[in-house]
């Protein structure tokens, strides 16, 4: 592999930041845990020229910057691979194809074990059925040996994501819940191969089949669930690939990669194009689509020496731009920053059972080891014996019942949720719902809709509505397209009203419509263009319309709250969590819709960093904080918050960083979720309760020599039964 890495010269992806130092991203494949990037990190940072490393667990991508030469790269990735993973240029596909195969290979082990349990558990049943005196010695061994070697194979092949788990902890010296797992499989497996061979009466690979495939079941959907927030911040690096027309100095025209943007250079955006780096407007006037930085869904006009963003989009007119900032500078490749900051936080996070583990497995390890030494030094039984003692423990401490204890809970309340509309995605989103104090909710597309209503529409005489919706029909503006709405939605004499020919209508980036009717000159657009310059709402959006020179109405639109956002507020403070809203549109509009909702703490004109930042600063107060959002701009703050919902109207890659998703309308489905999550960890720690007690009463007698392995599975699988029979509670819930 280090070879493989020297002949692969790496130089040419080398690019030169703003203070000089050089900069590499690459991909490193193999990464399959936290200690795999601290181990990473560790090498690299050890380099004396490295000035900044950072590896990104959900993308794969590590990104150095160092002082010296270019070729220093190639040491770089020789460092990472001694650490035994390999290196390449960062490529998105390359990320897409490894998790493709990873999903395929669990999908294969979910098959294994499905078709082996299936095969021994008709073994099983004609076994159950049938006395020893009816089947008779040679018949059992038989069927024994034909379940041995259906299980023994497919135990070895569907057991391997939980064996390689396993094995990366334990060489850490630490342990999780696929620790007891795997011992409590092999166990099995191995007691009963030694039953089989010593003729004795039971054998237990229908248990450890069985086992593998229901706990498979669990670790692909949580996979799944991974995969979708995997591509959050892989999208946004999409988003900064591609070309951008640069204007060299001579006029001419050439197309060159965005990442080779630099501060000074002069381009071309084209009408429909996104902006390649944060810029200053030198030449034009259009509209901009700044979703991704305010989350407001109405564009904002743009002219001659204003800043644009990377990542926004140019929707009116074509413009010529200073870049202000080179592509990795940029706010856009601040937000993946931040994005992977956030991820790396949660991938810390330890799950309650494997909380549980900690403690629960060297016990059950030193309790087993224990008996064996104890019966075999002490209670003068020979070797074979005491290890049939000691797997006894191991099999009535198989951690089924802790095993199921949060996925049988967790499965129940996500289909409860799914129900009511509500898609969990994460595994541990339920646990750390719970546990929230405060919540942070984006405004538009959030706490409203995100369609701009008109309001006023009943004071608006007839004649001058259909001339305005006549006009603004040639318009993408969504004001334009609100009040087009408006009028197909009014009926006149049981009939729907008809446009009128305004002829050719001529459209002004950042101001609005002109036409001609009747020899009179039509103007829709803003106050400032066309209607009262005193005018202008602070609360609403609106646009005039004047008829040759005379304002002569004003169409007022208002981004409707959903229908049940005062009673969430209210509910959500009830339940003694603090709303926070902070938002990207005016500081006014945002002050104006929090009083509206009872809410005390609001911020407006919050950019992506802002509103990461004010979750920081509430998480170090020792807070727990939850995020709500739709758009771009609250992609990094969803991604580092405790826990985050969205709407299914956010756009996929919030939906894919965020938690939860509820659908339709109504931001009730925020409390739903939140109850079933404190109801859930309450079961959740009443199945671990449930465990242990099993374990206080059965183990002493395992211990003892009291219990054969025949009972000893039985108890097993009644704990686990009594577990499922706790968490179905949750179905009774109201």
């Amino acid at each position: 592999m280090s070879q493989e890495l020297v002949q692969q010269d790496l130089s040419a992806y080398v690019e030169i930041t703003e203070k000089g130092n050089y900069a590499v991203t690459l991909m490193v494949d193999g990464v399959h845990c936290a200690a795999c990037i601290q181990k990473i990190e560790s090498a690299v940072s050890q380099l004396s020229p490295v000035s900044y490393v950072r590896l990104n667990f959900s993308t794969k991508r590590l990104r150095i910057e160092w002082s010296g030469a270019s070729e220093f790269s190639n040491k770089i990735a020789q460092a990472v691979s001694d650490q035994g993973y390999k290196v390449h240029p960062y490529d998105p596909k390359a990320i897409q194809a490894e998790s493709d195969e990873e999903e395929r290979q669990l999908q294969l082990c979910l098959g294994v074990a499905a078709f082996a349990m299936g095969n021994i558990m008709m073994i099983s049943v004609a076994l159950w059925s049938s006395s020893l005196e009816v089947m008779g010695i040679g018949t059992r061994d038989l069927m024994h040996w034909i379940s041995g070697l259906i299980a023994i194979p497919s135990v070895y092949y569907a057991g391997q994501p939980f064996f390689r788990s396993a094995w990366s902890v334990l060489k850490q010296g630490k342990a999780n819940m696929d620790v007891p797992i795997s011992l409590g499989v092999l166990g099995a497996v191995l007691v009963s191969i030694w039953q089989v061979a010593t003729h004795g009466e039971d054998a237990y690979f229908d248990s450890a089949v069985m086992l593998l495939f229901f706990l498979l079941i669990g670790r692909y959907l949580d996979f799944r669930a991974r995969r979708k927030a995997r591509g959050a911040a892989s999208d946004l690096l999409a988003m900064m690939a591609g070309t951008a027309i640069l204007i060299q100095d001579d006029g001419s025209q050439k197309s060159v990669p965005i990442r080779d943007l630099k501060e000074g250079m002069t381009v071309l955006v084209p009408m429909g194009q996104r902006i390649p780096a944060d810029s200053i407007v030198l030449e034009g006037a259009s509209e901009i689509d700044t979703s991704l930085v305010t989350g407001e869904t109405l564009p904002r006009a743009t002219k001659v020496g204003e800043q644009v963003y990377a990542g926004t989009t140019n929707l009116s007119a074509p413009l010529k731009l200073k870049v202000r900032s080179a592509a990795n500078d940029s706010l856009l490749s601040e937000i993946v920053r931040l994005m992977e900051k956030a991820e790396q936080g949660q991938a810390k996070y330890v799950r309650l059972a494997d909380r549980a583990a900690r403690f629960y497995t060297p016990a059950v390890h030193t309790l087993a080891a224990a008996t064996f030494l104890g019966w075999w030094i002490l209670g003068g039984v020979d070797v074979p014996h005491a290890i049939l003692l000691a797997v006894t423990v191991l099999i009535i401490t198989c951690p089924c019942a802790l095993g199921l204890a949060v996925p049988v809970v967790q499965v129940l309340a996500s289909g409860r949720l799914m129900k009511n509309h509500i898609l969990v995605k994460s595994g541990d989103a339920l646990e750390r719902l719970a546990e929230i104090d405060t919540i942070l909710l984006d405004k538009t597309g959030t706490l409203t809709l995100g369609k701009p209503v008109l309001v006023n529409g009943k004071a608006v005489p007839r004649e001058q509505m259909q001339l305005a919706a006549s006009m603004a029909v040639f318009s993408f503006h969504p004001l334009s397209q609100a009040l087009v709405k408006a009028y197909e939605a009014m009926t006149i004499g049981g009939k729907s009203p008809e446009m009128v020919d305004v002829g050719s209508v001529k459209e002004y980036p950042g101001q609005g419509l002109e036409a001609y009717y009747q020899n009179k000159r039509l103007r829709l657009g803003s106050c400032h263009w066309c209607g009262d310059r005193s005018a202008g709402s602070h609360t609403s959006q609106e646009i005039w319309l004047e008829i040759d020179g005379t304002p002569a109405m004003c169409f007022l639109f208002e981004d409707q709250l959903r229908p049940d956002a005062k009673e969430t507020i209210a509910a959500l403070k009830s339940l003694d969590i603090r709303p926070v809203l902070i938002s990207g549109d005016r500081e006014e509009v945002a002050r104006h819709v929090a009083a509206e909702l009872g809410i005390e703490d609001v911020r407006g004109e919050m950019t992506p960093v802002d509103k990461f930042s004010r979750m920081e600063i509430l998480k170090k107060d020792g807070h727990k904080v939850a995020m709500i959002g739709d758009g771009l701009n609250d992609a990094p703050t969803i991604a580092g918050a405790d826990v985050s919902i969205s709407p299914s109207s956010a756009i996929d890659m919030t939906q894919n960083a965020a938690d939860i998703v509820f659908m339709g309308e109504g931001l009730g489905a925020v409390v739903t979720a939140y109850k079933t999550a404190v109801f859930s960890n309450k079961l959740v720690r009443e199945n671990f309760l449930l465990a242990v007690a099993y374990n206080v009463v059965a183990v002493p007698l395992a211990v003892l020599g009291f219990v054969t392995p025949l009972v000893a599975a039985i108890a097993m699988s009644g704990s686990s039964l009594i577990v499922i029979a706790n968490s179905f509670r949750l179905t009774r819930m109201r």
